[in-house]
């Protein structure tokens, strides 16, 4: 490369000085922008994320390959069916022909709402994702637009239309980046938030009075896992989602992978040593012990899932603690500690 296209720096004159070399201009191509300082100062120390390495996807086209084999061969299997049907009756063959049609335009439909409900979680991984970002580089542009991005996707909530209207008033206003998004929390998830906890309350309770009673342990799972599949749904269709069979399979991985990361079942220390402090209870009663530890770790996950579906990070509002949602099944244990 030759020394004129090598990175070169220039100083710019302020106006109270003046550089002795004022011939030195930056060359025509050189572009000189300004830039806020707070964006510079919140960017500065910031770790510059490193694109993953890409790996070939032959687990995807295994079962690409694998889908369109299965594909032809139900293709094939129709079409021969049909052809018989033809050559016995054609009135058989034209019923065929009929219901194949009705089939088709159903799983038309499934695939519609299924791919429209992938969409609607991605729309709001992306308000989420622009959020965060907001807050990092505190860039108002942004926080504005998500703002904006949240006002949408809520468009159709006629209870939160008063909220919208105070968000509208305020949308040129000269506000923290923090505050603005804090504000739009505060007014359009707040309300959210409260069914959200109440539902997760309501799961709770349910499965630690349905494990506290039933008399099989198979019993129990079923219901456990039911309530985890419908509390999942239920968090989902409250944050404005609409999950088809797809996309509760992606919620339920981000799910657990939340899970994860934030210790697993881990109920906190205060939690923990309520629970022990009641181990003797528990013992006199292990029906009743074993229904709330279901019913904590019901809560657990309905948190994790209210993370997940959540299209905005906690900013202003106090997340949810484990104890804010499952602390009343704690009680009967207290209760029957009591002489």
């Amino acid at each position: 490369m030759s020394s004129t296209q090598r990175p070169r720096a220039f100083r710019i004159p302020s106006s109270t000085t003046v550089d002795a070399d004022e011939g030195a201009v930056p060359p025509p191509h050189v572009r000189i922008v300004d830039e806020p300082f707070e964006i510079v100062e919140a960017a500065d120390g910031v770790a510059v994320p490193v694109a993953p390495r890409s790996r070939a996807p032959w687990l995807s086209l295994l079962f690409v390959a694998l889908g369109g084999l299965v594909s032809l061969g139900v293709g094939l299997s129709v079409e021969r069916m049909i052809a018989d049907l033809f050559s016995a009756a054609p009135w058989l063959g034209a019923v065929a022909l009929v219901l194949l049609a009705i089939a088709a335009i159903a799983f038309l439909a499934i695939l519609a709402r299924e791919l429209s409900g992938i969409w609607r979680e991605r729309q709001i991984e992306r308000v989420r994702a622009k959020a965060v970002a907001a807050i990092a580089t505190r860039d108002h542009s942004s926080a504005q637009a998500v703002v904006r991005d949240l006002s949408a996707l809520y468009a159709d909530r006629s209870a939160l239309n008063a909220g919208r209207m105070r968000l509208d008033t305020l949308g040129d206003a000269i506000l923290d980046v923090d505050d603005r998004i804090g504000l739009a929390e505060h007014e359009l998830l707040a309300p959210l938030d409260r069914q959200a906890r109440n539902a997760i309350a309501s799961a709770a309770k349910q499965v630690s009075a349905v494990t506290a009673l039933s008399p099989r342990a198979i019993v129990d799972v079923a219901f456990v896992v039911f309530a985890a599949v419908r509390l999942l749904r239920r968090i989902a269709t409250i944050y404005g989602g609409r999950p088809g069979f797809l996309g509760f399979l992606r919620l339920a991985r981000s799910a657990f992978a939340h899970l994860t990361v934030t210790g697993g079942m881990a109920v906190g220390e205060s939690m923990v040593q309520q629970v022990l402090g009641l181990g003797i209870a528990a013992r006199v009663s292990a029906k009743l012990g074993e229904g709330v530890l279901n019913g904590l770790m019901t809560a657990r996950f309905g948190l994790a899932a209210m993370a997940v579906c959540r299209p905005l990070p906690f900013v202003r509002e106090a997340p949810p603690r484990l104890t804010d949602v499952a602390g009343e099944l704690l009680k009967p244990l207290a209760e029957s500690e009591k002489p």
